[in-house]
């Protein structure tokens, strides 16, 4: 059987799509951001040297007693209110019994019938609009260390470091039924948990972890068919390319008149197909049994509000701000959304100007390029938002146009730290001028110089207009009311 090579309709559609539907649910681990791992004070740092950040307790020695990091459960929080969950006001920790090299006691402490948040959503854009994304539970575990397989040729090295790390899994619904919803939800992921500040998002470090459960079913069909998890994907894009390599795949067999077996199966990027790992274990195999050295923990309304109050703006509560209230395109709203840093950066600066497009045309525009040529985060700008706003206002107000305030104003306010825009605009003679006598002398010696273009402009070509604002403008070396300048050059041309 070939999969390799992709068969689709004429259309640009997978074949498979005219028989069956492609059901997707997404298992998202996410590596929380705290000072000390989930139930020990060994350090919960990336890239230290292997197994220092290790105790008796992370190594699993016997007699060792965990203890709940109160932080985890805070961040979890955060994340449920974040996309609408259900928080439990009671839970217990449970234990999931398995066996790996990197997993020193033999279980990991995890959540398996109290998850903490419960029946959430994430609305991700779709062609023509939105499409909601539900959340069947988030829960709190610890993660596994790592074992690394392409340093010795001979043997497996085990790191410990990350063994106790706090996690969240966020395990969706089967409610995607693409490549690319997928993508776009796991986009809307990655935003959320930056923008809360619970992980960095990174999935090249393995920071955020996406495991997804894929199959077919007939189209009209509400029965699902059998799934296959796919693990070790370690982009956005993998996880894309995974999702329909295996609908590709499980089609072909179905086609053939074969049975799908559930399984656990791995992604090779370089092949872009994913091959089978061990059959699929099911709930019972892990034999899940609630923790008896973790006591139940208890959520109250009180410290829900507590969590929530402390919570930044989100960004699809930004997104409906910008466009609904503000006036900015959808386009513009994403943008500025992209990134927490960056819609911060946009909220402090209209704070002090009424010109939203005029403020989010320069965070899009000259801010962002003069960070991506340096490859700054925009946490590193060196002009405040307080200061550009000023410069919004001064080109609001007509003292220098937005050539003058692109080219020379702007450039002065980063290499001065200090000083508005006006002050700068004053200091090095930027501020436009606004005498008509001078623009008519200027205009009038124009004239003088090219009468058969004043004669050829009153005689239709409208055209050269433009001549004579550039002579205008380079008279007063730029500094001219442009909107001014316009109106002076019209009434003389058309006299």
């Amino acid at each position: 059987m070939s999969t390799t090579k992709e068969a689709v309709t004429g259309t640009g559609a997978p074949h498979w799509s005219a028989k069956y539907e492609l059901v997707v649910g997404l298992e998202v681990h996410a590596q929380l951001i705290t000072a000390s791992k989930a139930y020990s004070s060994d350090p919960n740092a990336y890239g230290d040297h292997p197994n220092t950040n290790v105790s008796a307790l992370t190594l699993g020695h016997p007699g060792t007693l965990p203890v709940a990091n109160k932080k985890v459960v805070e961040l979890a929080v955060r994340m449920g209110l974040a996309t609408d969950c259900t928080i439990a006001p009671w839970m217990h920790y449970a234990r999931k019994n398995y066996f790996y090299p990197d997993l020193p006691k033999g279980y990991q402490i995890t959540q398996d019938h109290t998850p903490i948040c419960t029946k959430g959503h994430v609305i991700i854009p779709v062609e023509g609009g939105e499409k909601r994304i539900g959340i069947t539970r988030i829960h709190m575990e610890e993660d596994a260390g790592k074992s690394i397989h392409d340093v010795d040729p001979f043997n497996t090295l085990v790191d410990l470091n990350r063994a106790g790390v706090p996690l969240i899994e966020i395990v969706s619904e089967p409610d995607i039924r693409s490549g690319q919803e997928a993508y776009d939800y796991l986009v809307e992921i990655r935003r959320l948990v930056r923008y809360l500040d619970i992980c960095d998002g990174n999935m090249e470090e393995g920071s955020l972890r996406c495991d997804a459960n894929i199959s077919l079913r007939p189209i009209g069909s509400e029965k699902f068919g059998t799934r296959c998890e796919v693990k070790n994907m370690n982009s956005f894009r993998n996880v894309m390319r995974a999702i329909e390599y295996e609908a590709q795949r499980q089609s072909e067999i179905l086609d053939a008149g074969g049975v799908i077996h559930m399984e656990t199966r791995t992604f090779d990027a370089g092949k872009g197909s994913t091959v089978g790992m061990r059959s699929k274990e099911l709930a019972h195999d892990y034999r899940y049994f609630p923790e008896p050295d973790l006591q139940p923990i208890t959520v109250s309304e009180a410290a829900k509000e507590a969590i929530r109050k402390e919570m930044p703006p989100l960004p699809r509560e930004l997104r409906a701000k910008y466009t609904q209230q503000l006036g900015l395109s959808d386009y513009d709203a994403g943008i500025l959304t992209d990134d927490k840093a960056t819609a911060l950066y946009y909220e402090a600066v209209i704070a002090g100007t009424n010109n939203y497009k005029g403020a989010a045309n320069w965070v899009m525009g000259d801010v962002r390029s003069w960070m991506n040529e340096r490859g700054l985060p925009m946490e590193q700008f060196p002009i405040s938002a307080e200061r550009l706003a000023g410069l919004v206002q001064l080109i609001d107000a007509g003292k220098v146009s937005h050539t003058i305030a692109s080219q020379k104003l702007f450039p002065l306010m980063l290499e001065h730290a200090s000083g508005t825009a006006e002050e700068l605009a004053v200091t090095h003679d930027l501020v436009q001028r606004t005498n008509e006598d001078e623009i008519t002398a200027i205009m009038q010696q124009a004239m003088a110089q090219y009468p058969d273009k004043v004669e050829a402009y009153r005689k239709g070509n409208k055209g050269l207009l433009g001549l004579f604002m550039g002579e205008v403008m380079k008279g007063t070396k730029g500094k001219a009311d442009p909107k001014r300048a316009n109106e002076v050059v019209r009434r003389l041309l058309e006299a």
